[in-house]
């Protein structure tokens, strides 16, 4: 076993949450984070056209209700007008390889992209990425934004609005009948027959540094929280509650923390999809290593629907996080719910399946008595302020209206 102190607390799996409890080994960070990257890639988003910090939504009510001091929400839906938080580690991933390929430097600046001979230059460049939506959506509008090309192959099963929301700035969009991880080979494979360069949120041997950048881009949005909780006079928040696909957002946010705040980081609870829960069942396996989930990766959480961790943030999450959950999409559905008619004195939040599925835990975890012990390990109490992250709004309409029930 790598970790001695690990404590497997898990329920049956037709549960709504199965969780796995450790105390963290700790251990060091990849090299790439560290408090000047984070700093260059907030640097870097600033000069973006159309970029804000998006909000930090206090629950007060909500808050109450569950019995702990503070829910905090990041509202991802205003992102770029994108709809969604992916767009951060994709436009800096594209723009740092198209710092690369015109001979700039590391720390430009999108202004410096965007002057007419530095586009001559990277205009016959095509990005290619695999995305079940929102990942792709974001590479499009950074491709097409810097004068690129770029094609996106989604996985069986992709939402028609998010296609078509990809289409809008140019790309071309195929939807293919294989799952997100074999979309993701195929998409590496394309790009070696066609000289095209793939800006993908997951890393395997050999391809590492563009992840690595992807990660980097996501770490703004934990900077501009805990910069705004700061400001606000907040109290320290002591428990994030974070989404895991193939844990790049997760390991970034988690990383970003480590890095900040050291050994007295809050506490990160890691949640995926039971249908594509790769982490949390590396986790219970315990040797260490990332183990993938096979078969069709069916869940309602499309943006977490991965079935292979990314080798270089799931050594940040195997050592640093307090809890895995494995959810059943009943759980993202009750999320999306609670933040769209939120208690009286809150303000509501248009939270899409992935976005919403730590209010769904939180509920539960908070209310239901068969999961006390976990309550208990994680010391969610009276004195918790807790941070959740709601990575998407309403990407697919459809859906979204079906769950909510929002007139139309």
């Amino acid at each position: 076993m790598f970790n001695e102190y690990q404590t497997a607390l898990s329920l049956e799996r037709n549960d709504m949450i199965s969780y796995f409890v450790q105390k963290p080994a700790g251990g060091k960070l990849p090299d790439f984070i560290n408090s000047r990257s984070i700093g260059e890639v907030r640097k870097f988003h600033r000069s973006v056209a159309g970029y804000a910090p998006t909000p930090l939504v206090c629950l007060d009510g909500f808050a109450a209700d569950l019995g702990v001091a503070r829910v905090l929400v990041k509202d991802e839906s205003l992102r770029f007008g994108l709809n969604a938080f992916k767009a951060l580690g994709g436009i800096y991933a594209v723009a740092r390889v198209a710092f690369g390929i015109a001979g700039l430097p590391a720390d430009a600046s999108m202004s410096d992209l965007l002057r007419p001979e530095v586009r001559d230059r990277i205009s016959d460049v095509t990005f290619v990425t695999a995305t079940d939506g929102n990942h792709g959506r974001g590479v499009a509008w950074a491709a097409n934004m810097i004068g690129c090309r770029s094609v996106v192959y989604m996985p069986k099963g992709s939402s028609q609005s998010r296609f078509d929301a990809i289409g809008e700035f140019g790309a071309h969009v195929e939807i293919l009948d294989m799952n997100y991880d074999e979309a993701v080979r195929y998409a590496s494979e394309q790009a070696g027959q066609h000289g095209w360069i793939v800006i993908q949120d997951t890393a395997w041997e050999g391809y590492e540094e563009i992840p690595g950048f992807i990660t980097l881009g996501y770490m703004t949005m934990a900077d501009e929280a805990f910069d705004e909780i700061r400001r606000r006079g907040l109290p320290d928040v002591t428990h994030v509650f974070i989404q895991a696909g193939v844990g790049s957002m997760a390991g970034g946010v988690l990383g970003y923390m480590v890095e900040r705040f050291g050994d007295r980081h809050p506490k990160a609870i890691v949640m995926e999809a039971d249908a594509a829960d790769c982490i949390y069942r590396s986790m219970l396996i315990g040797d260490g290593r990332p183990h993938a989930v096979t078969g069709d990766l069916t869940t309602i959480m499309a943006g977490l629907a991965c079935g292979e961790a990314n080798k270089t943030t799931f050594g940040i999450l195997r050592d640093h996080a307090s809890a895995f959950l494995s959810c059943d999409d009943e759980v993202a559905r009750l999320g999306m719910r609670l933040l769209a008619y939120p208690k009286e004195g809150d303000q509501a939040v248009v939270s899409g399946e992935s976005g919403a599925v730590g209010a769904g835990v939180l509920e539960l975890v908070m209310k239901e008595e068969k999961y006390d012990m976990l309550k208990n390990e994680l010391a969610l109490d009276k004195d918790s302020v807790v941070l959740l992250f709601s990575t998407e709004g309403d990407t697919d309409p459809e859906s979204y209206d079906s769950i909510v029930g929002r007139n139309k």
